[in-house]
């Protein structure tokens, strides 16, 4: 009897503790950080100043891309953290005169690959006309058949109408950046 008794009264004191803390847990955002932290914030940091593109829409590329995992090939060939085509980064390291980068470097070394993907969101921003839906889309599907598929009529380029996009790789790749933009720009009070 004094056992059962035991028994109940630990149940009535550690099951309202157990749900106080699970609240405020489930209630307190900053415990998500965690979950989604951001990985080279000095790097990001400075080049999407150097570049006037989004931290936050780079961060969300580079975690849909690879997870902050350096040196990742795609069997496609896509190149580092932010998953840069070789053709691609050939491209920008020519029009922005970054010489001094070999592919190599592009595939492991961090900061010239965030470097060389955020000058392409800048480009590609300034392509779009700043509409940061059809860059996510051009990033992973090409500016050529984002822009193919706004001048068509396939799709107008907005959120609202994602489900259009005619690739479903890139109408999900849509989803998931903005996904992770939420998370980050919900969770980090600044870049």
């Amino acid at each position: 009897m004094n056992h059962l008794k035991h028994q109940l009264i630990r149940k009535r004191i550690l099951l309202p503790l157990f749900l106080v803390v699970l609240v405020l847990v489930l209630f307190n955002t900053r415990w998500l950080a965690w979950i989604y932290p951001i990985e080279y914030k000095n790097e990001i940091r400075a080049h999407a100043s150097a570049y006037q593109v989004d931290p936050f829409l780079i961060a969300s590329i580079i975690r849909v891309e690879t997870n902050f995992q350096p040196s990742k090939e795609s069997k496609k060939g896509a190149l580092g953290v932010m998953q840069l085509m070789p053709d691609t980064a050939q491209w920008v390291m020519d029009k922005a005169h970054l010489n001094n980068v070999s592919m190599d470097t592009v595939k492991h070394d961090a900061d010239p690959n965030i470097e060389i993907g955020t000058w392409y969101l800048g480009n590609l921003m300034q392509q779009f006309g700043g509409n940061e839906i059809a860059v996510i889309a051009a990033y992973n599907a090409g500016p050529s058949k984002v822009k193919s598929w706004i001048s068509s009529g396939q799709w107008d380029g907005t959120l609202e109408h994602a489900k259009d996009i005619p690739y479903g790789e890139t109408r999900h790749y849509v989803q998931r950046v903005l996904y992770y933009y939420k998370q980050y720009t919900k969770l980090y009070d600044a870049f």
